[in-house]
C-alpha cells in the first residue's frame, strides 16, 4: 500500500494519529501545501513573521522526517487540485490528514474527497478532547464558554500517542529545499519555529522559570516573554500537541505546586478548545458580520481609518504600539488583541472582519477558531453573553502601561492627523447659480 499523509496543523511526529496510520504502508509520501489566505478585505498573502515561523517549522519537521529516512514535499496550490495530481503521479492507494476547523477548510476536504479516486481518512486534530467524550450532543453544544468549561474541565485527557521510531520509505521523487523566509525573528520576541523550539519554551516556562506559578497575575503583560507562556504559535501549527501541553501542566502540578495560576494556563487551553469546536459547528457564520445572530449592525468602511489602524497610526497611542508590535513580531498579547479589536470596532466603527483578516495575515499563532471567535466576542456577535466588549482605551493604558514604557518602546505616540482628508477630488459638484 502506497500512502500519502497531508500535513496541515500537525507539524510533528509525536502524538499524531494520522501519521501513525501510515506506519505499516509500503511507501509513504509526506506532503504540505503552503497556505493561500483568502484575498478578501483588501489583504493578500501572509505577513513576513507568520511566513518566517511557518517555514522554520516546516524545515524542522523535514529534518525530523529525514532522521527516519523520510522527507517532506512542500507544494503550493489548493488541495482539491494538487493532491489528486500527486496521487495519480505516485500511484497512491490511500490518503490521511488531520482534522482542522473552519468552513473553508472543511469545504476543501469535501471537494478533495469527491475528486480523489482513493480513500481519504480524516483523523482527530490537535484538540484536548474528541466529540464522543463530551457530556452533551452537538445540538446541545454551549453557546458561551462558561457552561462549556463547567461540563468538560474534569474530563480526562487521553494519553499521548507514541512517536514513530521508523517510517516507510518515500517514493522516488524530487524533494526541493524549503526556501528560507526573508524575515528573521524580531529581537522583541525571538521565537523560532519548529518542535524543538516549542518543547524548549514549554520546559522553560513551566519547569525552569516556573512562570506558570504566577501566570494569572502576569498573563496580561503586553510584552511577550514577560508574562505570557507564548506557547500558542507552536500549538497553532501543531509543532506542539495541545494534549502534551496539558499533560505538562498536570505534571508540574503533581511534582511542584498546583494553584490558581497553574489552573489558569489549562483554563486558556479550554478557551482554545471551545473556539475550535464552535468553529466546526458555526461553519460559514464564523465569517458573517452578524455571526450566529440575525440581522447586522450598520458599519461604514473608511479605507483610510483601516489603513491607519493596520499601520499603527491612529489617535490612540497604546493601540499604535500594539499594532507596531504585531507587524514587527507577528505576535500580540491576548489583552493587547482585545484592546486593538475594541478600537477598530467601537472607536473607528469598522466591520470587525477587516481586523480579523489582518490578524489572520500577521499572527504567527493564527488559529481560525480562536481568531475569528475572539473577534466575534468583542464585536458582540459571537459567544459573549454580554453582547460585546467596549474597552475604555485610556483606562486600559493607565492599567497596563501606566508609565508609557510599552507605548514608547513600540513608537505609539504619533503625530495627530485630521479626522478626514479632503482634496480637490472630494469637492461637491454644484449646478449653475
Amino acid at each position: 500500500m502506497r500512502h500519502l499523509h497531508w500535513f496541515q496543523n500537525d507539524l510533528r511526529l509525536a502524538d499524531n494519529a494520522a501519521l501513525l496510520s501510515a506506519c505499516d504502508a509500503e511507501s509513504l509520501l509526506c506532503l504540505y501545501l503552503l497556505p493561500k489566505p483568502r484575498p478578501w478585505c483588501n489583504l493578500t498573502g501572509i505577513g513576513p513573521q507568520r511566513n518566517r515561523f511557518l517555514r522554520e517549522s516546516l524545515q524542522a519537521l523535514r529534518e525530523a522526517l529525514q532522521e527516519l529516512g523520510q522527507d517532506l514535499m512542500v507544494l503550493e496550490g489548493s488541495p482539491e487540485l494538487v493532491i489528486p495530481q500527486v496521487v495519480e503521479r505516485f500511484s497512491i492507494d490511500t490518503v490521511s490528514t488531520s482534522q482542522t476547523p473552519g468552513w473553508y477548510e472543511t469545504q476543501a476536504l469535501q471537494f478533495l474527497a469527491a475528486r480523489l479516486p482513493v480513500p481519504l481518512t480524516v483523523h482527530p486534530g490537535n484538540t484536548l478532547f474528541t466529540p464522543d467524550q463530551f457530556p452533551f450532543s452537538w445540538d446541545e453544544y454551549p453557546a458561551t464558554f462558561s457552561p462549556f468549561r463547567r461540563k468538560v474541565e474534569q474530563l480526562a485527557i487521553a494519553p499521548l500517542l507514541w512517536s514513530p521510531e521508523k517510517l516507510p520509505p518515500p517514493p522516488a521523487a524530487q524533494f526541493d529545499a524549503i526556501p528560507v523566509a526573508a524575515a528573521s525573528p524580531h529581537p522583541g520576541l525571538p521565537l523560532p519555529g519548529g518542535r524543538t523550539a516549542g518543547l524548549r519554551r514549554l520546559d522553560q516556562f513551566l519547569f525552569q522559570e516556573a512562570g506558570i506559578v504566577d501566570y494569572k497575575s502576569t498573563r496580561n503583560d503586553l510584552n511577550g516573554l514577560a508574562g505570557s507562556s507564548t506557547l500558542s504559535p507552536w500549538i497553532a501549527n501543531g509543532a506542539l500537541s495541545v494534549k502534551e501541553v496539558a499533560h505538562a501542566i498536570f505534571r508540574f502540578e503533581k511534582e511542584r505546586v498546583a494553584n490558581e495560576s497553574t489552573y489558569w494556563l489549562y483554563f486558556e487551553l479550554l478557551w482554545r478548545e471551545f473556539f475550535h469546536w464552535r468553529a466546526m459547528l458555526d461553519g460559514l457564520t464564523l465569517y458573517r458580520q452578524s455571526g450566529r445572530h440575525k440581522g447586522s449592525s450598520l458599519r461604514s468602511f473608511d479605507p483610510r481609518q483601516f489603513a491607519r489602524w493596520c499601520a499603527g497610526d491612529t489617535d490612540y497611542p497604546l493601540v499604535n504600539a500594539l499594532m507596531h508590535q504585531l507587524t514587527a513580531t507577528g505576535w500580540m498579547s491576548n489583552r493587547g488583541r482585545q484592546i486593538a479589536a475594541s478600537c477598530l470596532i467601537h472607536e473607528l466603527n469598522l466591520d470587525w472582519r477587516y481586523g480579523a483578516a489582518f490578524f489572520e495575515q500577521q499572527l504567527i499563532d493564527y488559529d481560525v477558531g480562536s481568531n475569528y471567535g475572539n473577534w466575534q466576542y468583542i464585536a458582540g456577535v459571537g459567544s459573549d453573553p454580554r453582547g460585546g466588549r467596549h474597552f475604555n482605551l485610556e483606562k486600559q493604558a493607565a492599567q497596563y502601561d501606566e508609565a508609557g514604557v510599552f507605548t514608547r518602546k513600540w513608537d505609539g505616540f504619533r503625530v495627530p492627523q485630521p479626522a478626514y482628508v479632503v482634496d480637490g477630488a472630494d469637492w461637491p459638484i454644484t449646478g449653475p447659480r
